[in-house]
């Protein structure tokens, strides 16, 4: 099967979420190239956290992996696919 290159953006709002978060991370751990994660201090006291994931993977995989992080409340995450030129 076919491996796309994506980045996967995860805003997190609830602080709580992040064990499911990595979790959820550990188990596509074969397929992550690099994650960078920043912490937030927004301007109304709000704590969040902005990650993002490089991948490489079948299509089928990144889709788990964001509708996975999407099911969990507090995260909003977004996925962003490189366009594969064929040959």
């Amino acid at each position: 099967m076919e491996k796309r290159i994506a980045l996967v953006g995860i805003i997190v709002s609830d602080m709580s979420q992040t064990p499911k978060i990595n979790a959820i991370l550990s188990g596509y751990q074969e397929y992550i190239l690099g994650r960078m994660g920043l912490p937030h201090q927004h301007h109304n006291g709000e704590e969040l956290a902005i990650i993002s994931i490089a991948i490489e993977a079948p299509a089928d995989v990144i889709s788990a992996l964001s509708g996975k992080l999407g099911m969990i409340e507090g995260i909003t995450s977004k996925v962003i696919y490189h366009n594969i030129k064929s040959a």
